[in-house]
């Protein structure tokens, strides 16, 4: 295996659709910059796109301009949101 990612869902009642989330993206180093991601992006989006599913989304860091550059040659776009959290 020389890649991973992991699919979440939530339920839009705005979108009356489900919102996918990709997660836990790995490329093994020496895999990078190959495509690898391009083509399992594909693979999620194709799939979404024959389950009826309107948004594929991702978190990504704010400093890691490198993957924020792939997503967006992707087609993706950077949403107007941010991020809040509450350690308990």
């Amino acid at each position: 295996m020389i890649a991973s990612l992991l699919i979440t869902y939530e339920w839009s009642d705005w979108r009356n659709s489900n919102i996918w989330y990709i997660q836990s993206v790995f490329v093994e180093t020496e895999h990078r910059g190959q495509g690898v991601f391009k083509q399992m992006y594909k693979t999620v989006s194709d799939e979404a796109k024959r389950l009826d599913v309107k948004h594929i989304r991702l978190y990504v860091e704010t400093e890691n301009e490198k993957a924020q550059a792939v997503y967006e040659s992707l087609g993706m776009k950077k949403l107007p949101y941010f991020m809040y959290d509450a350690k308990l």
